[in-house]
């Protein structure tokens, strides 16, 4: 019996996750991020629960221009910035190259569009603010 393991088709094992904290409108915010090898996952939380989740993939097609679907897990149906967020974020990850999916998780206190415009842009001197997720998920591990 042969018991060789061919490491090229093997998943990595432990999975790549980078875990952070940052302070937005005064609220504490964890964030986890796991690349898997077809997808990632981002969960960002101020309630200590994963809260709404949702998964966003770029789709293949013949057209030039690409398109994004982004579809409801579980959570709040009724706030439709969550899925813009979900689908601004898979479309920074398409642009970097990656063609793999996105899991999101946002448990968050405020779901209003001046708060995820404030939570893109936060703190661009840090690095691992919101505005290099993009970066850290495409990055190569």
């Amino acid at each position: 019996m042969n018991t060789d393991i061919a490491t090229s088709s093997a998943p990595k094992f432990p999975v790549p996750h980078n875990n952070f904290s940052l302070e937005i409108k005064g609220n504490k915010t964890e964030i986890s991020i796991s690349s898997y090898e077809d997808h990632f996952l981002v969960i960002a939380t101020q309630i200590g629960t994963m809260g709404t989740i949702l998964h966003a993939r770029k789709d293949e097609g013949v057209s030039i221009n690409p398109t994004f679907n982004v579809s409801l897990i579980f959570g709040k149906r009724d706030e439709p910035m969550l899925g813009a967020c979900a689908r601004q974020l898979i479309e920074h990850i398409s642009l970097s190259g990656s063609s793999k999916a996105l899991v999101l998780s946002l448990g968050l206190k405020d779901h209003s569009t001046v708060y995820f415009t404030n939570f893109q842009h936060y703190r661009k001197d840090r690095d691992y603010s919101y505005t290099h997720i993009p970066k850290l998920l495409c990055r190569k591990h």
